[in-house]
């Protein structure tokens, strides 16, 4: 049960004064719908209104408050020109400008001979001094009342600023008291107040310098974020750890005939993986082992081998993907090492139907299958299995909790490995997976060569794509990716369908008809399998693609890629893309197309990526220079989003967050100590509440 004090935290914002319905759908689009969205909706500026000069003081350019008198209105004479109003002060006069303003609303707030206080920028306009739109009038006791100094938040459109403050105003004014969470120690060696304290200062700062993520209200706030997210995972985690595995404990003879049957021998980095995965699955604890490796590092290697210990040992084990076409390439890749070591390997996907899907799943449910190979058609209702030893996820932010817990639950004490290609800085690491047991995969298989990596201004795309048709007619498949689908209003970014009709209508009468196909995420998905089984099979030659060609797929002809705009993906995202090309032994090529001047920043990463082919290197790279919110795209990654807390600039925080979670939860494993049960107020206001049942349960 969430407890009573937090209640305010969860009411509807349409219960806050004067917010309608409309206003209410238009801020629940850009915040979410309770209080507490509120609450975390961090300014993103300010306006200083405390600059209060005479008018012939006022310096152009900066926001000044004024006290005037009225002199008179001047109402255009056509609706095109401007509504203008002469104002003074004992200094001198100054123009107010005001486009399609209206009469009756003028007069009735600035009326002719009155006094009036006004904010806002000034501007010299022929020499003369006006301000076009004040963002403020009043009367001097109205603006008195007004806060000298504003917050200014991030909006959208229908939304105006001074809406905005209030309904934020009024959300933090309910904040309630909490009982405190933080260790009494640590909180008075950082300086910080309570969380109730903290959050009112959080949205009312009165310098630039108080958006800072380093002041001490932000800092407390992002280490309440922290802590939830850390205590969280370790209490998923500690419920992981005591459901008790089994040990599975291969003879050895399978990985020795795979040894002989492989065409080049293991990196160094493959057997040290492959040695702490076996000893793991030893063990009576139930294995959870995170496997990183970098693009073509050999993960899928990896896996078969720590399989092979589940079949060794006379248990089944399960590869679930998150694509079809994924899913198929592993099978092929496996296939033939399976059927040379006498082991029966199977492909269950979405598109299995009928007669043959069921004697498939009878197979399975006999135990006539030692392998499976799928996508998230393994964990549905009707698949059992033998006897599942191992599950091995791949690619595995793009699945679910509740789908991996749906593959483990299909057989007693099943050990998990999931694995990722996209390398996770340390620190954001921590954030989605806690102390999970990591293996790193660092080198490369022999034979792979670093793919050679060029920046080049858009203005020369006819050039580009003379050598993209080049590199066709030499027999070679190329990749070119946008990051949209569609053109919008908003943006300028190279669009998918786009790109896609300019490059036929260039290259389809020199390349052949359906040489050229698309690929995008809001096709149906049998059309996006389908495009991509074209380009796999080489009916078509040239791939235009948004990312979702970025993980996994393998078109050993693929020699190019050309990414454009690449100035605006994260460096992460350009490493994966860039490492779909140069797989089948040809030297792979990635021209990165940039669009306008390039800044610093974009500058410096691109830089990175020319340089670099240490995926590992590179994330660590992106998060110094762009943030957490931006590595990976966090919804994509299934990395927690964190509203106040920065892991760039907080990883200091996050680390004694996460000792700090441990230390509590071995001291007060169930958390009923008075700073347990505040810490359970903790985890419902950042709603890691799930954990709060692992408490009971674990």
């Amino acid at each position: 049960m969430r407890p009573a004090l937090l209640n305010p935290a969860f009411t509807p914002i349409n219960r806050l004064k004067g917010c309608g319905p409309k206003l209410a759908a238009l801020i629940e689009k850009l915040t979410g719908g309770r209080l507490l969205d509120l609450w975390w909706h961090r300014p993103s500026g300010l306006v200083d209104r405390r600059y209060r000069p005479t008018i012939a003081e006022a310096q152009p350019g900066r926001i000044c408050t004024l006290e005037i008198s009225v002199e008179k209105h001047f109402p255009p004479r056509t609706p095109r020109l401007p509504y203008r109003i002469t104002v003074s002060d004992a200094t001198g006069s100054l123009t107010l400008v005001f486009f399609n303003g209206r009469e009756d609303y003028l007069l009735r707030a600035l009326p002719p001979g009155e006094t009036r206080v006004i904010s806002g920028q000034i501007e010299l306009f022929d020499g003369r001094a006006q301000m076009t739109h004040p963002d403020r009038i009043g009367t001097p006791a109205e603006i008195a009342a007004m806060a000298a100094v504003e917050p200014v938040y991030p909006l959208t459109a229908g939304l105006s600023g001074r809406v905005m403050s209030k309904l934020v105003d009024e959300a933090v004014s309910r904040a309630p008291v909490l009982p405190e969470w933080l260790d009494p120690a640590y909180q008075k060696r950082q300086g910080w107040g309570d969380w109730q304290g903290a959050l009112h200062r959080l949205h009312k700062p009165e310098e630039a310098e108080d958006l800072e993520p380093f002041t001490p209200w932000r800092s407390r706030l992002a280490y309440d974020e922290l802590l939830a997210n850390q205590l969280a995972l370790l209490l998923v985690r500690r419920r992981l750890k005591r459901l008790t595995g089994r040990p599975l404990v291969g003879d050895g003879r399978l990985r020795d005939k795979l040894d002989k049957a492989l065409p080049w021998p293991l990196t160094n980095a493959q057997r040290q993986a492959i040695a702490e995965i076996a000893g793991d699955m030893a063990s009576e604890r139930r294995m959870l082992r995170l496997l990183q490796g970098d693009v073509g590092s050999g993960k899928t290697m990896v896996a078969l081998y720590s399989m092979l210990v589940a079949v060794e040992a006379g248990a089944q084990a399960a590869l679930m993907a998150p694509t079809e076409i994924l899913a198929r390439q592993h099978a092929e890749t496996l296939a033939p090492y399976a059927e040379k070591l006498g082991v029966k390997l199977a492909l269950l996907t979405g598109r299995d139907k009928g007669k043959a899907r069921a004697a498939l799943l009878e197979q399975l449910a006999s135990g006539g299958i030692d392998i499976v190979i799928g996508t998230h058609a393994l964990f549905q209702g009707d698949v059992a299995f033998h006897n599942l030893g191992l599950a091995v996820i791949d690619e595995q932010h793009r699945f679910g909790v509740g789908q991996r817990l749906g593959l483990t639950n299909k057989g007693e004490g099943v050990d998990m490995l999931v694995m990722t290609a996209t390398p996770i800085p340390r620190t954001l690491s921590l954030t989605a997976y806690g102390d999970m047991d990591v293996s790193k995969l660092t080198e490369k298989p022999p034979g792979r060569k670093p793919v050679d990596t060029r920046t080049v201004a858009a203005e020369r795309l006819p050039e580009v794509m003379e050598a993209v048709a080049r590199k066709i007619e030499t027999g070679e498949r190329v990749y070119w990716v946008c990051p949209l689908v569609e053109e919008s209003e908003v943006s300028d970014l190279a669009a998918a369908a786009e790109r896609h009709a300019a490059l036929r209508e260039k290259l389809e009468a020199r390349l052949g008809a359906g040489s050229i196909g698309l690929v995008h995420g809001q096709m149906p998905a049998a059309d996006k399998d389908a495009a991509m089984e074209d380009f796999v099979a080489g009916r078509s030659k040239l791939l235009v693609a948004t990312t979702v060609i970025e993980v996994g797929v393998d078109v050993p002809e693929a020699t190019l890629i050309v990414i454009e705009h690449a100035e605006r993906f994260g460096l992460a995202q350009l490493h994966q893309l860039r490492g779909r090309v140069g797989r089948g032994g040809k030297p792979g090529s990635c021209l990165l197309l940039y669009y306008g001047k390039l800044g610093e920043t974009s500058r410096a990463r691109l830089k990175i990526i020319r340089e670099s082919d240490d995926g590992f290197r590179i994330a660590e790279e992106d998060l110094r220079l762009r943030g957490a919110g931006e590595v990976l795209g966090t919804r994509q990654s299934g990395l927690p989003d964190f509203r106040l807390a920065d892991l760039a600039a907080h990883a200091d925080l996050l680390a004694t967050a996460r000792d700090d979670a441990k230390l509590i939860l071995e001291r007060d494993p169930t958390l009923k100590t008075p700073r347990g049960e505040a810490l359970r107020h903790l985890l419902y206001l950042f709603e890691r509440d799930a954990a709060i049942q692992y408490l009971q349960s674990g």
